[in-house]
């Protein structure tokens, strides 16, 4: 007696082909488990762990879903925060709507609460660390920061659609020593930066000394007391869906540090 072909054709019992089928069945949507499921272990071992997303300015929470998506299929809970970036001052943003993102982790029983960040919402997470803590262990990830400003808002700062369209917090991103990047003090979680060095927007980049990702000086994005640093070749609005960059902000989270073997893989 013997199975023939991948269909489970029976030379013999019915109850023999019934049985056959049933386990092909239960092969293949095993298979589909594994294919398609988040890795298992990886996904436990973050458990009591949060990630608070913040978009960039003129953005929305939306401009986050990919990464928060890479976020929750390894394991991590997420709160991506949408905020009114153009209303109100970085100030006012950081206490009214990180407060309440906070306590939601602190709820649901968080051991740790990491920041994962797109441009301005680099400096808001910043200012709120000026005045509040966050457990031990948590981490951030800074995507494209203006840490030192951005000579884009200086130069555009005065002009009144750039306020209409950046609001409060633009006019308090400029270079100087008494813009709101420049004054904070230094945080108190690991910090990674990952800066992009590609522009699609040469008028902006004209403004800009050195390289830049169309926005931001690469050598703006640096923190004195950040832990790591990495490039990637990634435009300042796109950032936050490129592939290496999940991985790193991922390696980071867990580990402290960037994976610089990937960038010889590029």
């Amino acid at each position: 007696m013997k199975i023939l072909g991948l269909t489970g054709s029976v030379i013999g019992h019915k109850k023999l082909l019934h049985f056959g089928y049933r386990s092909l069945l239960i092969l293949l949507v095993g298979a589909g488990f594994l294919l398609h499921s988040p890795v298992i272990g990886k996904t436990e071992r973050h458990l009591k762990e949060w990630v608070i997303i913040l978009h960039g300015i003129a953005k929305s929470a939306s401009s986050m879903e990919k990464l928060e998506e890479y976020l929750r299929n390894r394991g991590y809970k997420t709160v991506n925060v949408t905020y009114p970036s153009t209303a109100e001052t970085i100030e006012v943003l950081a206490e009214r709507y990180l407060t309440n993102a906070i306590d939601q982790c602190k709820g649901d029983g968080a051991k740790k609460i990491h920041f994962v960040t797109h441009s301005l919402g680099g400096i808001i997470a910043r200012q709120y660390l000026q005045t509040h803590t966050l457990p031990h262990g948590s981490r951030m990830v800074m995507l494209a920061p203006p840490n030192k400003g951005s000579e884009v808002a200086d130069k555009l700062k005065g002009l009144g659609i750039y306020k209409w369209s950046h609001g409060p917090a633009g006019q308090e991103l400029g270079t100087d020593s008494e813009s709101i990047p420049n004054r904070l003090k230094p945080v108190n979680i690991e910090v990674g930066v990952i800066a992009g060095d590609t522009s699609i927007n040469p008028i902006f980049s004209a403004m800009i000394p050195g390289p830049d990702d169309g926005t931001i000086a690469v050598e703006r994005t640096k923190l004195k007391e950040m832990k790591d640093f990495i490039v990637v070749s990634s435009t300042h609005t796109f950032i936050m869906d490129n592939p290496l960059v999940l991985r790193q902000m991922v390696h980071f989270l867990e580990k402290g540090k960037f994976d610089h073997s990937l960038e010889a893989k590029k």
